[in-house]
């Protein structure tokens, strides 16, 4: 038991642990490694093509007035990741420290803020209207009142209105899934009752994000660092930043509201080693070391299927439905960054792999890899 309750000590240092005596195959899970080393996104390392467009934008089919990015945009490195086994590193390359842009795997960490918020009593039920809490116009209207903090983190609020300059019409008709048809995206569609219906939705995201700066009262990233990556002995190299316009006031202080992913610049830029310590303590029940940051019923909850979609729980998606991986296990759960970001967390084998820049499209093949080096 005493090797399945390992934890890293802060900082960069890891104990690795052999292939053969954590049961893999030395030549296949080279050959996994590999093979994700050879596929990195074709994205280029400054996001923007030679003809000025935004790589994500021209991925999802994004154009007009709308698409402006707002937040910054870096560039970056090659190649990354880590694989840990119980804990203990099993394989890495590329340069695991560096914080890259992670786009949509901090919609995660914002259901984690959202967990924090529940502990604490912030939010009594996620079952009531985000208008209880979070009073004024952006939930004023007959539709938006009956949106709930649910509604929120399973993307199937069907709030309707404008976000620092994007209105949710922008992700209309979206698809996030392989070699998904977005040639309809930013279409206006008729509203559905919220709860029920679910659209992948930034600009919704970004709603919950700065519903939750409301409750904390205290910019989010302080929140994280405090309460999760700092006891987590993250590095201080990550940081979460929001777009030139995103600046709220709260009880008469100047915040910045964070976005939930990079789609118009800014999110979280953040290494593959605090991914892999972030998704270690996910995959420990909100457990670090004996020492309680997040309860294991919210841990379960966001991992609970949704109402309106089989592969997707809070803000987290789960092997489950039409596009599972079928060489993983059901209980296999994942937080995805478009650009080829990935935290994997297979409970059953405790194992944990972080990948940077490996496209959604060849994430399956390496998981299948992984899964089939074990002797």
């Amino acid at each position: 038991m005493t090797e399945s309750r390992y934890f890293p000590t802060s900082g960069n240092t890891w104990d690795k642990v052999d292939p053969r005596e954590a049961g893999y195959a030395p030549d296949k899970l080279a050959a996994a490694v590999a093979f994700a080393q050879a596929n990195e996104t074709p994205w280029p390392r400054g996001f923007y093509y030679d003809d000025g467009r935004y790589a994500p934008n021209v991925d999802w089919n994004e154009v007009g007035p709308w698409s402006a990015v707002l937040g910054p945009v870096r560039e970056r490195g090659g190649s990354a990741g880590m694989v840990l086994q119980n804990g203990r590193v099993l394989a890495s390359w590329g340069e695991t420290a560096r914080a890259d842009m992670t786009f949509s795997i901090a919609k995660s960490y914002l259901a984690v803020l959202a967990g924090l918020a529940v502990d604490d009593g912030l939010i009594g039920d996620i079952d009531e209207p985000v208008a209880t809490c979070v009073p004024g116009p952006l939930f004023a209207d007959a539709h938006n009142a009956k949106v709930t903090w649910r509604h929120l983190l399973e993307q199937t609020s069907e709030w309707r209105g404008e976000l620092f300059g994007k209105p949710d019409q922008i992700d209309h008709n979206r698809l996030v899934a392989p070699n998904a048809d977005n040639s309809r995206k930013g279409e206006l569609r008729e509203w559905q009752a919220p709860g029920s219906f679910y659209e992948y939705n930034d600009v919704r995201v970004n709603l919950l994000s700065l519903c939750l700066l409301n409750l904390f009262k205290r910019p989010l990233p302080e929140v994280l660092r405090a309460r999760i990556m700092d006891p987590i002995g993250a590095s201080k190299d990550w940081e979460w930043v929001g777009y030139d316009n995103s600046f709220v006031e709260i009880d008469g202080q100047r915040m910045q509201s964070v976005p939930g992913g990079g789609h118009w610049g800014g999110g979280m830029f953040i290494g593959a080693e605090d991914h892999a310590r972030f998704g270690l303590l996910m995959a420990r029940g909100g457990d670090w070391n004996g020492q309680r940051l997040l309860s294991q019923a919210w841990v379960d909850a966001m991992w609970a299927q949704s109402s309106q979609q089989p592969n997707y729980g809070f803000l987290w998606w789960l092997n489950r439905g039409p596009h599972a991986n079928k060489a993983a296990p059901e209980t296999a759960v994942y937080a995805l960054g478009a650009g080829g970001n990935m935290i994997w967390i297979d409970r059953d084998a405790e194992m944990i792999a972080v990948t940077r820049w490996l496209p959604s499209a060849k994430a399956p093949e390496f998981i299948r890899q992984l899964i089939a080096a074990r002797i």
